[in-house]
């Protein structure tokens, strides 16, 4: 599975969350992510999760206030993908006891953390949730040791 990026995206169409795997300028990155945010926040509720967008494939699931988004490969897997992404959400609600867009936006390098030991150079290797969770226990402890 060739993930291309990760966007976590709040009903008003902010990003809070964004992951590349491949290079894109600035610019171009800036524009794709405002069009495909339009796009997805513009469906609604009985229309399909996936679509096509330019060289890439667009899987997205709401969840509560935030939108997670996965641009992949256009062969890639459409279910599995949701399903990875329902493994996202639920690794989040783990760490932060029922994830919500304050989590992400005061915790941001602790969500990048939890998407980079899930996703490595835009593969899925990791999806038990106490193994993509365990350097970030780790580092807790410590952080909680020093201020002891």
């Amino acid at each position: 599975m060739t993930i291309k990026f990760v966007l976590l995206v709040n009903k008003q169409g902010q990003t809070r969350l964004s992951q590349y795997y491949e290079f894109i300028p600035i610019d171009e990155r800036v524009s794709t992510e405002a069009e495909i945010i339009r796009k997805c926040l513009s469906r609604n509720e009985t229309q399909c999760s996936f679509m096509e967008f330019k060289s890439y494939r667009v899987i997205y699931r709401r969840y509560a206030s935030l939108y997670f988004i996965l641009g992949v490969e256009s062969t890639e897997n459409e279910l599995a993908i949701l399903e990875f992404i329902h493994n996202i959400v639920e690794t989040f609600d783990r760490y932060f006891n029922n994830v919500c867009e304050l989590d992400i936006m005061f915790n941001l390098e602790k969500a990048h953390m939890i998407v980079d030991e899930m996703i490595m150079n835009g593969q899925i290797v990791e999806t038990n949730k106490q193994r993509a969770l365990g350097p970030l226990r780790v580092m807790d402890q410590a952080a909680a040791a020093a201020k002891k």
